[in-house]
């Protein structure tokens, strides 16, 4: 027995003894699909076959075909779909209602590592193959985007932001509301101050693994006395950080509330506008000209607004009166902008509502004026764009991974479906069938 074979046996009988998932071995798949969106047309295919061989996608052919050697998945009664992509998450925290400013200083990145896992796993069993993270702490959630890429973990194929970048003060800095003699170690590794400091920043992130960048151009909601109208980050350290994000081959997200924020950040180069609560016209027309996306995250605003209502103690102070300003505000903006011609990508802002209950974002954009197709196509063929990487992921066509869900009605004449994913497959792996999941 060779020394390889050896090694391939140890890692085989180490991961089945602590439960966890083993390397691939080569197979093909057929998926027998009644119905198909495949991400990329306005008009769904029926009664096609998906063949599969490992983690890919070979072909989509007529018919029902059997081909031999390959194991049959029958979904011949069902709608199926490209892996979903979020393009806005937070996968490594999850509102509980505990007080905020108490658990800013009493929770650590190791308690969040905890929380991501389960999150994860719900996310997925969503039907959500993709997700973009855009904020966290950088170093638990690369490792994160690491464990699940190895199979140590089950969880959607993560591309990660990292800690986000902003101003002393601004949306992203944690000391905010908090005495000035309480500091921590970390708390100001993501300040950005000046565009020397941008630069260095990106370049120390580029070299921790992250994969884009995101900035804090405006004050937020979530946040202790910042104000979401105002501009916050100064033109040219938004233009470092932008510049420098680019030459590294990484895109830049930026979280961006009042139209000043959201036009200097489209005017200097970002690729998202993530929120874009308060944009007008001339913003869209901007967007449209720079290709800028917009991701609307409009369930964690219709989330605030509720708890807000609910349970204000639970919020940041100023979060509450916050929230209900922009709340309203955001479903009116994406109905706007996409009438606007405006390029959209799907995002949930997941964190605030829980993870897992990504697909009710569908229904909300619906609401705002979009169409079922046309929210689906933002949370497939929009978001593999978006991300970058269109020729992995968004679609169901030869060469890209085999992430493949279904749902047991008609999502364009019920975008609820898309709440109850029945069937989630991703890079070739069923993770869950018939509506339960599967453990691999």
């Amino acid at each position: 027995m060779t020394s390889t074979t050896t090694r391939k046996l140890a890692l085989l009988a180490a991961t089945a003894c602590l439960g966890l998932a083993s390397p691939a071995l080569a197979k093909d798949l057929a998926i027998h699909a009644g119905r198909l969106i495949d991400g990329l047309s306005r008009t769904p295919q029926t009664s096609v076959t998906i063949l599969i061989h490992d983690d890919r996608i070979t072909g989509v052919q007529p018919g029902f075909t059997r081909p031999k050697g390959a194991e049959v998945i029958d979904l011949s009664k069902s709608t199926v779909l490209p892996g979903l992509i979020d393009a806005h998450d937070h996968i490594t925290s999850e509102f509980d209602g505990g007080n905020p400013v108490v658990e800013a200083v009493t929770r650590s990145a190791y308690d969040d590592g905890f929380v991501a896992v389960g999150a994860a796993w719900r996310t997925l069993q969503a039907g959500f193959t993709t997700v973009r993270d855009v904020g966290a702490d950088t170093n638990l959630v690369v490792a994160m985007k690491r464990a699940i890429a190895k199979g140590v973990i089950p969880g959607p194929r993560l591309y990660v932001a990292g800690a986000p970048l902003g101003p002393t003060g601004g949306h992203g800095d944690p000391a905010n509301g908090l005495v000035p003699e309480l500091t921590h170690p970390g708390w100001a590794d993501s300040l950005v101050d000046s565009p020397e400091g941008g630069r260095k920043t990106v370049r120390t992130m580029h070299r921790q693994g992250v994969d884009l960048i995101k900035i804090m151009p405006s004050g937020g909601v979530l946040s202790i006395g910042d104000n979401p109208d105002e501009q916050l980050m100064a033109d040219d350290e938004i233009k470092a950080i932008v510049d420098t994000a680019h030459s590294l081959g990484m895109k830049v997200a930026a979280h961006a509330h009042g139209k000043t924020a959201i036009d200097k950040a489209v005017l200097l180069g970002v690729d998202s506008i993530d929120h874009g609560s308060f944009a007008d016209a001339e913003s869209y027309k901007l967007m449209k000209a720079h290709g800028t996306y917009l991701v609307p995250t409009l369930l964690v605003g219709d989330t605030a607004m509720k708890i807000a209502k609910a349970h204000p103690e639970q919020l940041n102070p100023s979060s509450a009166a916050k929230a209900l300003k922009v709340g309203p505000v955001l479903i009116k903006n994406l109905g706007d902008a996409f009438r606007a011609g405006v390029k959209i990508a799907f995002g949930t802002d997941e964190g605030l509502a829980p993870h897992g209950d990504n697909g009710k974002e569908f229904a909300l954009m619906v609401k705002a004026g979009l169409t079922p197709m046309d929210a689906i196509l933002s949370a497939t063929a929009g978001g593999s764009d978006l991300i970058g990487h269109p020729e992995d992921i968004g679609s169901v066509q030869a060469g890209r991974f085999a992430d493949i869900i279904a749902v047991d009605g008609d999502p364009l004449a019920d975008v609820t479906q898309l709440e109850h994913v029945a069937f989630v497959m991703k890079g070739g792996v069923v993770y869950k069938s018939g509506g339960k999941p599967v453990r691999p």
